[in-house]
């Protein structure tokens, strides 16, 4: 079982090269988000993760106001390669979008004030480990996905399109589709200098 584990863990790559073409349902993506976001660990089962799962259309949506967002402040001469990025990132047929709940957090530093400060950082540890599993969940599927972080400049604009509560923080957004080509070889640092073990 733990080989399995480890394995999925290898396949787990980063892929920008993604299409339209649907091969796997949406229902058995939803039914991937939903596992993931009930058994994914949080600081003193918090459960302060909330998810918005975008297709079609609605995917379209968020990276074409991604990219108009951008176009306001990126340099005209260098907005090309942004929007070939941008349009990647929307040729998929779908995006996570990965929230926590501010009130949540807000509660439980009221709740146990001796631990105020380290609750934002645990909210995002949190919040990390789900886009991980979400990420490999998708992977063992054969769907491509990559993780990417346009917020806080889109924040309200996500919250506005999508009547989102005020108190979700948007962290993470995770656009996935059929891949189109192979991530290419990845380097390894070596592990001596990365690991320490005592016995």
């Amino acid at each position: 079982m733990s080989i399995a584990f480890l394995e999925a863990v290898k396949q787990r790559r980063t892929y920008y090269g993604l299409s339209k073409e649907k091969v796997v349902s949406a229902e058995r993506i939803q039914e991937i988000v939903n596992e993931a976001v009930k058994h994914t660990p949080s600081a003193f089962n918090s459960q302060s993760a909330r998810v918005v799962v975008l297709f079609d259309e609605q995917s379209d949506k968020l990276w074409n106001l991604t990219k108009e967002t951008l176009r306001k402040i990126v340099p005209a001469d260098q907005f090309a390669a942004t929007e070939e990025r941008i349009n990647g990132f929307g040729s998929g047929y779908g995006t996570v979008l990965f929230f926590e709940d501010q009130a949540v957090v807000k509660g439980l530093q009221e709740s146990f004030p001796t631990y105020a400060d380290n609750f934002p950082v645990w909210s995002n540890q949190s919040s990390g480990m789900l886009q991980f599993v979400v990420w490999t969940a998708l992977e063992l599927e054969g769907l491509g996905a990559s993780l990417q972080h346009y917020n806080p400049l889109i924040n309200e604009q996500a919250a506005r399109e999508w009547n989102l509560p005020s108190e979700w923080k948007l962290l993470a957004q995770m656009p996935f589709g059929k891949p189109t080509f192979q991530p290419g070889a990845k380097e390894f640092q070596p592990l001596e200098e990365r690991i320490k073990v005592f016995k």
